[in-house]
């Protein structure tokens, strides 16, 4: 019975109609495999959602948005360093199995103690106002570390927030799905796991937009900050739900599903003669990257992304915070909605768009679609935050654009920045992802492999702390916390790295295209030889 199985998995794809093959390539007997992973991944990435939009509702109202450029800096990346040490060492002492549920159970701990425990007692754990407005006089340089310890528990919140999506999604769930996850499996099963992806963020942005903003009409003449403590507790009783449901569906595959060698070649991965490799550390990181220019400039695309990305990301929150005036469940509704846009326009544009234009365009035109469309969304944003200045010609420009569609420069930005963002991530899942990975195929073997790695390395970790640190450096240098004071420095940082972003695609464009001509002509070579040795 089992063979006859194993012959339905290796010839799945032939045995789909055109329809079903690009709608739902699953088999009717691989929903008892797939179903139950794709719902992992569902309640994660809801989550995920949820986690992610209290954080910036809680950080930015509280203290404002330039502590989120000191949290992802100070805290939120010496946290992940000792998350992985803590992690290598369940692995050691801890089967597979038990390591998901020990990593994510103080999570949902935490989060369902901070709601229901912490956020109502506020008064009583957090120093008070006067306190903390005399430390920021008499240290105005310092005022990003005092709120980071004055709302501590927002800020570990944050903290563990953010860690979330590393831990929870690309280390527990990406590493049990490749490792059950058969190849012939994974080209059907992955592109599914994607829209699942997407979906998720829809369903959990209308989740936190309901019980963030919808919620206000039963509690009719309530406080608003009593509201949204109620609503906190909706949105982290939902979290810790939806990871219990997760604990659930992940031990039932152990039980039902990994111990059935119709869906789960144990042995075989147990036994491989490949084994993973390690990846390499920071400074033989940088050796690899150094070595190969199309790896600097593969790491340089990446830097370029998170450093402009979070540039604009912090300006935004902090017009944001401006136009809802401390309305934290009207703030943290328009994250939710703001969750809720991004992953129907990732879906359309991913799979309407995005794979249409990888189809016909050439590999430069299509990885430089990214970079333009952020330097001049990004521009425009800008230019409606700077407008506030006395800049010529800027000022009386916007005034009058303001002034025809009946509006205000805070709520123009707030807007504006919300749909750059929207935007942005969704070119960027459908097109710099794709486009980054594509640049990888003509390398030697040896580069590819060990390349990636070492790119995920600096890449990764540069990209995401490049943009907090030079807003960090500019908020300490001018012994503020408006992050809007230091937004034409941050404008220019801006345009610079877009414009080097541009350049690096160029660059990258060219070489990309000398070692796949390298490549093909290598392949040729032996062929033509032979064909030469034959008789006339």
């Amino acid at each position: 019975m089992s063979s006859d199985h194993t012959k339905q998995a290796s010839t799945a794809v032939e045995e789909f109609g055109p329809i079903r093959k690009l709608l739902w390539p699953i088999h009717g007997y691989e929903m008892k495999k797939f179903l139950p992973l794709g719902l992992i991944m569902f309640c994660i990435l809801f989550n995920y959602t949820l986690l992610r939009d209290t954080k910036d509702t809680l950080v930015v109202n509280a203290s404002g948005a330039s502590a989120i450029t000191f949290l992802k800096l100070y805290c939120v990346t010496p946290a992940a360093i000792i998350f992985v040490i803590i992690y290598a060492k369940l692995t050691n002492v801890l089967k597979r199995e038990h390591v998901f549920y020990t990593v994510l159970t103080p999570f949902l701990i935490f989060f369902g103690l901070f709601a229901f425990v912490l956020y109502p007692n506020l008064d009583s754990i957090h120093p008070s106002q006067a306190v903390l407005d005399q430390l920021c006089a008499q240290y105005p340089r310092l005022t990003g570390f005092f709120d980071i310890g004055a709302y501590w528990s927002y800020s570990l919140f944050y903290v563990l927030a953010e860690i979330w999506g590393s831990a929870m999604l690309s280390l527990m769930f990406w590493q049990f799905a490749n490792q059950i996850v058969r190849m012939k499996e994974s080209k059907r099963f992955y592109g599914l796991l994607m829209v699942i992806a997407n979906l998720a963020l829809v369903f959990s942005g209308k989740a936190v937009s309901f019980c963030s903003e919808d919620i206000k009409q039963f509690y009719p003449g309530v406080a608003p900050e009593v509201v949204w403590g109620i609503s906190l507790q909706w949105l982290m009783a939902a979290v810790v739900v939806m990871g219990i449901a997760a604990m659930f569906l992940y031990r039932w595959m152990h039980k039902e599903v990994l111990s059935d060698p119709r869906y789960y070649d144990g042995d075989e991965v147990a036994l491989g003669t490949k084994k993973k490799k390690a990846k390499p550390g920071l400074v033989e990181s940088f050796k690899i990257i150094i070595s190969s220019p199309e790896l600097g400039l593969i790491a340089l695309l990446i830097m370029a992304y998170g450093v402009t990305i979070n540039l604009v990301e912090v300006q935004w929150k902090e017009q944001l915070k401006f136009y809802f005036a401390g309305d934290r469940g009207g703030y943290n509704g328009f994250m939710g909605e703001y969750s809720f846009y991004t992953g129907i326009f990732a879906i359309f544009f991913g799979y309407f768009i995005g794979a249409n234009i990888l189809r016909i365009l050439s590999w430069f035109k299509a990885a430089v679609i990214t970079p333009v469309f952020i330097l001049l969304g990004g521009g425009v944003f800008f230019a409606f935050i700077l407008s506030a200045r006395d800049i010529p010609y800027l000022k009386e420009f916007v005034a009058d654009i303001l002034i025809s569609i009946g509006t205000n420069p805070i709520a123009a930005a707030a807007f504006l920045g919300a749909g750059i963002v929207i935007m942005s991530k969704s070119i960027k899942y459908s097109l710099f992802d794709p486009t980054k990975e594509m640049a990888y195929i003509p390398l030697d073997d040896e580069i590819k492999t060990k390349g990636k790695a070492a790119v995920d390395v600096i890449g990764g970790r540069a990209g995401k702390a490049g943009g907090a640190f030079v807003q960090n450096m500019l908020l300490i240098a001018f012994a503020t916390k408006d992050v809007a004071s230091i937004a034409p420095i941050c404008f220019v940082v801006f345009a610079v790295v877009c414009l080097l972003w541009i350049l690096s695609v160029k660059l990258l464009s060219t070489r990309v295209s000398a070692a796949e001509a390298r490549q093909e002509a290598e392949s040729v070579r032996p062929v033509q030889h032979t064909a030469s040795a034959q008789p006339a």
